[in-house]
């Protein structure tokens, strides 16, 4: 099945993604399970970047000024893990002809705008034309023994998290959900934009809930899996949920640790955020 394919239809019961170009939403600055979060810093010129609301995995601790964004979430029916990119379209602007990407999902804006940091907006995997599949894959060198029985490269799916109410690795608590390394939209001679996934039957009950983003978890998650785009928003290093030992004397052993700068984020608060997004090189800063 095509990632363009209608794969929740009314009667599921699972919000389905409404796709199209809009407009930014309103932010929402109130977490769905911590406080206020809203980080905001000085405008940079140029087309593609600029005040960009994101949904983010809360950062809790150290350094880093705000959550990793969210990458949402489908399952093909035979179990493959996707990732969601939003739709483009070529507009006008300021009399240059750009590419945008930006889809709505569950009302919210959702654009390739949330991964402009840290370098990735030249990543030829995240521009908005960019021919790549969405299946999220192993990674190279993941840290977890579960993944060493997996080839790097290959699809990350559904059954390999059959365990993830019981699944511990000796760091923090078990049963907090079962985690994997891997990347996406980085086939062929591109840069690696890595990601980490997460099923867990904490963001189950999260998108059950009744919270401020409820409709967000709904359509961005899916059966307990949650996923983000893992850069540490501080330095660019990979951080990881329960993956390194001795990450408890930071607070992070049932976290996201990133072992750089003792950043630790939570996977389990989710965030409406804004930071300014840096433009892409060939968007330009000119008229």
């Amino acid at each position: 099945m095509s990632a363009d394919d209608d794969k929740y239809p009314a009667e599921s019961g699972r919000r389905r993604f409404v796709k199209g170009v809009v407009g930014a939403s309103a932010l929402g600055a109130t977490g769905v399970t911590g406080a206020a979060s809203l980080s905001t810093a000085t405008s940079p010129t140029g087309g593609g970047g600029g005040p960009t609301q994101f949904f983010g995995i809360e950062n809790t601790d150290g350094p880093a000024p705000r959550g990793m964004p969210q990458i949402p979430i489908e399952i093909d029916d035979d179990g493959t893990l996707r990732g969601v990119f939003p739709e483009y379209e070529t507009k006008t602007v300021r009399g240059r002809e750009v590419q945008v990407a930006t889809t709505e999902i569950a009302g919210y804006s959702y654009g390739a705008e949330w991964f402009q940091y840290c370098g990735v907006q030249t990543y030829a995997g995240l521009q908005p034309e960019a021919d790549q599949d969405n299946t999220f894959v192993s990674a190279d060198s993941p840290p977890y023994e579960w993944q060493s029985d997996v080839e790097p490269g290959e699809p990350l799916k559904k059954e390999m998290f059959d365990d993830y109410r019981d699944w511990g690795n000796e760091i923090g608590d078990s049963g907090l959900g079962k985690p994997a390394m891997g990347r996406w939209r980085s086939e062929g001679n591109v840069e690696t934009i890595p990601i980490q996934v997460l099923r867990s039957t904490e963001i189950e009950e999260m998108a059950q809930g009744d919270s401020q983003y409820a409709d967000w978890l709904q359509a961005s998650t899916q059966d307990g899996f949650i996923a983000w785009m893992d850069k540490c928003t501080h330095f660019c290093c990979v951080p990881g949920f329960k993956s390194l030992p001795g990450s408890e004397k930071f607070g992070g052993e049932n976290a996201v640790y990133c072992p750089c700068h003792q950043s630790v984020y939570d996977p389990f608060s989710i965030v409406r955020s804004q930071f300014i997004a840096l433009p892409r090189p060939n968007d330009g800063g000119g008229e």
